[in-house]
């Protein structure tokens, strides 16, 4: 995860053509699923294609497929990158993708949670570690590249919240209310992390800090978009005024998982 690579046992590293790059990670994101030429040409180009925009396209596919031979291990030399009946394949299993793999890993961590706490920080944070920066930088500005790219910080995001709340459910406070504190100065108006701040202060006996934590919140979503924070925030501010037996129950620092069923980038 971030700029585009491809990477072997064989050799590795980025790909030095802007087409090329957008080219592979454009059929990376559907690996071992055809993408036709005309989403490649709108990927590649948008609006303003090239004159003779096929030729341009096999052009590049063929430095493409040059670049990924290269660095293919030799029983695949010559088979990944494939031209099919209207557009062109790239034969590899989808798990090979970091994307695909990111985000199965934290789909089956988000499923763990609460029963198994422990698991579920191990498979988030090996998740995670896939992340060298912003997902698909350097792939351009095609529609597939950046939908992809928002899908995956996104899941990012939850990623992380998920992995703070498996923390403090096994008891790994201290630490946990460290990353809410940094991601809450990153992220302001994010307000899943204030909210799992606020519980994890108020669950460790900071009930003024916590107090003061949706104080700031508040004050900046006013500030910056003149809102008031959402149903959820205002509830735990009440609970927390209140000091309700709810807010020390295991089910305050959880979320419904999303469905993980699907943990592929079949389409953007």
């Amino acid at each position: 995860m971030g700029p585009v690579s491809i990477d072997t046992s064989h050799s590795g590293g980025g790909i030095r053509a802007g087409k090329v790059r957008t080219l592979v990670a454009t059929l990376a994101i559907d690996a071992g699923r055809a993408v036709s030429l005309a989403d490649l040409v709108d990927e590649l180009w948008g609006a303003t294609p090239p004159d003779n925009v096929l030729n341009a396209l096999q052009a590049h596919a063929a430095r493409a497929r040059k670049v990924l031979n290269e660095r293919a291990c030799p029983e695949r030399a010559g088979g990944i990158l494939r031209s099919v009946l209207g557009g062109y394949l790239l034969e590899i299993d989808p798990q090979c993708v970091d994307g695909n793999r990111f985000l199965r890993l934290v789909s089956q961590g988000a499923a763990l949670l609460p029963a198994d706490p422990t698991r579920a920080v191990e498979l988030l944070e090996t998740g995670l570690r896939l992340w060298r920066g912003p997902a698909l930088i350097d792939a351009g500005e095609g529609r597939r590249c950046r939908g992809a790219a928002a899908l995956f910080e996104e899941r990012r995001l939850t990623a992380l919240e998920d992995l703070i709340s498996a923390m403090f459910l096994r008891g790994g406070e201290a630490q946990a209310i460290a990353m809410l504190q940094q991601l809450v100065a990153q992220y302001p108006l994010r307000e899943r992390f204030c909210e799992l701040l606020m519980v994890g202060l108020y669950r460790v006996g900071r009930q003024g800090d916590a107090l003061e934590s949706y104080r700031l919140a508040r004050k900046r979503l006013d500030d910056e978009l003149g809102v008031q924070p959402g149903a959820l925030l205002r509830r735990r501010h009440a609970e927390i005024l209140a000091q309700d037996p709810v807010l020390k129950v295991p089910s305050a620092l959880w979320r419904e998982p999303y469905a993980p069923a699907d943990t592929s980038l079949l389409s953007a």
